[in-house]
C-alpha cells in the first residue's frame, strides 16, 4: 500500500489534491482512499490530507503516520510543522519551491533519504501562469507523477477533468504537464550529477 501525506495551508487545495490523487489511482484500476485532517479550518491555517493507494480494498481509516510520500504545498510549513515526521527512508518528497533542499535549510534532513526522490518544483509560479491563481495542488500531482512513476500523467489529467471543467480544468492540465516535464528534467540532472 502506498501512503501519501499532503501538507499545505487552508485555501491551497490540499484536500482537493488528495481527492484528485485518489481519482487518478482509481483511473489506473487501483483502490484509493482520500481524507482530510483539519485543525482550525480557516484560510492560511495548516491543513493535512491523506491518500492511500493499493491493489486491494483498503480497510484502514486512521491518519497516515508513516508516509511513503510527502507533498508539501507550502514551504513556509517546513520550519513550523514537522512535515517529515515518520517518512520512510525510501520515501518520496515533493516540495513547492524554486529553492533546493540546501537553500531551504533542509540539507541535514535530506542526507537521511534517497537524494533522487527529493525534488522541488515552483508549483505556485506554474499555477499562476496557467490558472491565474496561486493554487499548486494539480501542479504538484503532475510533478509527483514524474517523480515517482506510481501514477501516470494521463491519470492525473483525467482526475483534473473529473474535478474541474472548462478553462479551470484546461489551465490545471497545462500546469500539471509543465510540472511533469520540469520534474523529469530535474531528475535527469540529478542522475548526471
Amino acid at each position: 500500500m502506498l501512503q501519501v501525506r499532503i501538507h499545505g495551508r487552508g485555501g491551497q487545495g490540499v484536500v482537493t489534491a488528495a481527492e484528485m490523487l485518489s481519482i487518478a489511482a482509481f483511473e489506473q484500476g487501483r483502490h484509493a482512499q482520500a481524507f482530510p485532517s483539519f485543525g482550525s479550518e480557516r484560510t492560511g491555517a495548516p491543513v493535512v490530507a491523506f491518500c492511500r493507494i493499493a491493489d486491494e480494498e483498503i480497510r484502514l481509516r486512521e491518519p497516515i503516520l508513516e508516509p511513503d510520500v510527502l507533498i508539501v504545498q507550502d514551504p513556509t510549513l517546513l520550519h513550523q510543522v514537522n512535515v517529515f515526521q515518520g517518512l520512510r527512508p525510501d520515501g518520496y518528497v515533493l516540495i513547492n519551491s524554486r529553492k533546493g533542499f540546501d537553500e531551504m535549510g533542509l540539507a541535514d534532513m535530506a542526507r537521511h533519504f534517497r537524494r533522487e526522490r527529493l525534488i522541488t518544483v515552483p508549483a505556485t509560479e506554474i499555477a499562476i501562469k496557467h490558472v491565474g491563481r496561486p493554487v499548486p495542488n494539480a501542479v504538484l500531482l503532475g510533478g509527483f507523477a514524474a517523480l515517482s512513476g506510481l501514477i501516470t500523467l494521463e491519470a492525473v489529467v483525467h482526475a483534473i477533468r473529473d474535478k474541474f471543467s472548462g478553462k479551470v480544468a484546461e489551465g490545471n492540465v497545462a500546469a500539471a504537464g509543465e510540472a511533469f516535464e520540469f520534474v523529469k528534467k530535474e531528475m535527469e540532472e540529478l542522475s548526471h550529477a
